[in-house]
């Protein structure tokens, strides 16, 4: 399969999807097991075992129902598969009032198909809380979310990549740096904190930057190999601050092109979004034969970017 076209059960904002080729173009060759700790659409993790770039992965996330999506995923797909086609049925007769309903009973009940069902359904998939933590949303009134024969096979093609070889834990990303072993690599892609703090907690769990900062020293003094996306602009607008120059990370500008929105308003602002590695896998980098590569060409509607990977310097 692939990798450029790996499929993606779980559509979500935010997913790295258009970034994969550069994220994998920096992993080293000898990757024991791949951490992605802010799973989300899980695209990195799906990139990386559709090119065969790990021999083990670690999905996890702080929302525990999309950890049972993913569980289910990994060891009953078709059970998945199912609840999802009876939920996409159920709404046909009026789509609004059953979102309403399913979204109210995934508040109470936590119930991971549900939560795929909403994210299917919801504006933009863009999964969204409020203040209190439920789930809330509003669905897309112009359709009706991936269809059930569709979602069958994107979550069969990743349960053929990942079964046996993949695991899914709810938790807090902390336990991936605490755990990631020498040969391993840990990928993290929080929320921007721009969007993230107390005063617009539309995210599950927002994000504490004095304390990743600090989780990120520690991991250097461990010699830890990870990957982060962090900070990003759009014209003259900024995602939140960067990380700061005393973790002595590489940092690399992801060129991703004029967004959707900025196209139908007419606007040229490209969006750029920052890509940080350890020193340890910096270091793993220099001596690996993938870091020859200087760039890497993606197709990206509308138009075609050319995205930097890391150049052994």
């Amino acid at each position: 399969m692939n990798f450029r076209n790996a499929p993606q059960p779980i559509p979500y904002q935010g997913s790295k999807r258009q970034q994969v080729p550069v994220i994998l173009g920096c992993l080293p060759k000898d990757v024991a097991t791949l951490w992605e700790p802010f799973v989300g659409s899980g695209a990195v993790t799906i990139g990386a075992a559709a090119k065969c770039a790990a021999q083990a992965h670690v999905v996890g996330d702080s929302l525990e129902p999309l950890i049972g999506i993913w569980d289910l995923m990994l060891h009953c797909p078709d059970e998945l598969c199912d609840r999802y086609e009876i939920l996409w049925n159920a709404q046909l007769d009026d789509p609004r009032a059953y979102y309403d309903r399913v979204r109210d009973e995934f508040n109470e009940e936590k119930d991971p198909a549900k939560l795929l069902y909403l994210i299917a359904r919801c504006v933009k998939n863009a999964v969204r809380f409020n203040a209190e933590g439920s789930f809330n949303q509003s669905p897309d009134k112009r359709r009706l979310g991936m269809r059930p024969a569709l979602l069958r096979e994107r979550v069969r093609q990743v349960n053929a990549l990942l079964a046996g070889k993949a695991t899914a834990r709810a938790g807090d990303y902390s336990a991936a740096l605490e755990a990631a072993r020498p040969r391993d690599v840990v990928y993290m892609d929080p929320p921007y904190m721009g969007v993230s703090k107390a005063r617009d907690s539309r995210y599950h769990q927002g994000l504490d930057y004095d304390r990743f900062v600090g989780l990120l020293a520690a991991a250097n003094d461990r010699g830890v190999s990870y990957l982060v996306s962090f900070d990003g602009r759009c014209g003259t607008r900024s995602y939140g601050p960067g990380l700061p120059d005393d973790l002595e990370l590489k940092k690399i500008e992801v060129h991703v092109g004029r967004s959707s929105q900025a196209t139908l308003n007419g606007r040229s602002d490209e969006t750029v979004e920052s890509l940080y590695l350890s020193p340890a896998l910096t270091r793993r980098l220099a001596a690996s034969p993938v870091a020859q590569a200087k760039s890497i060409s993606v197709r990206s509607p509308p138009q075609s970017s050319q995205l930097a990977v890391f150049d052994g310097r």
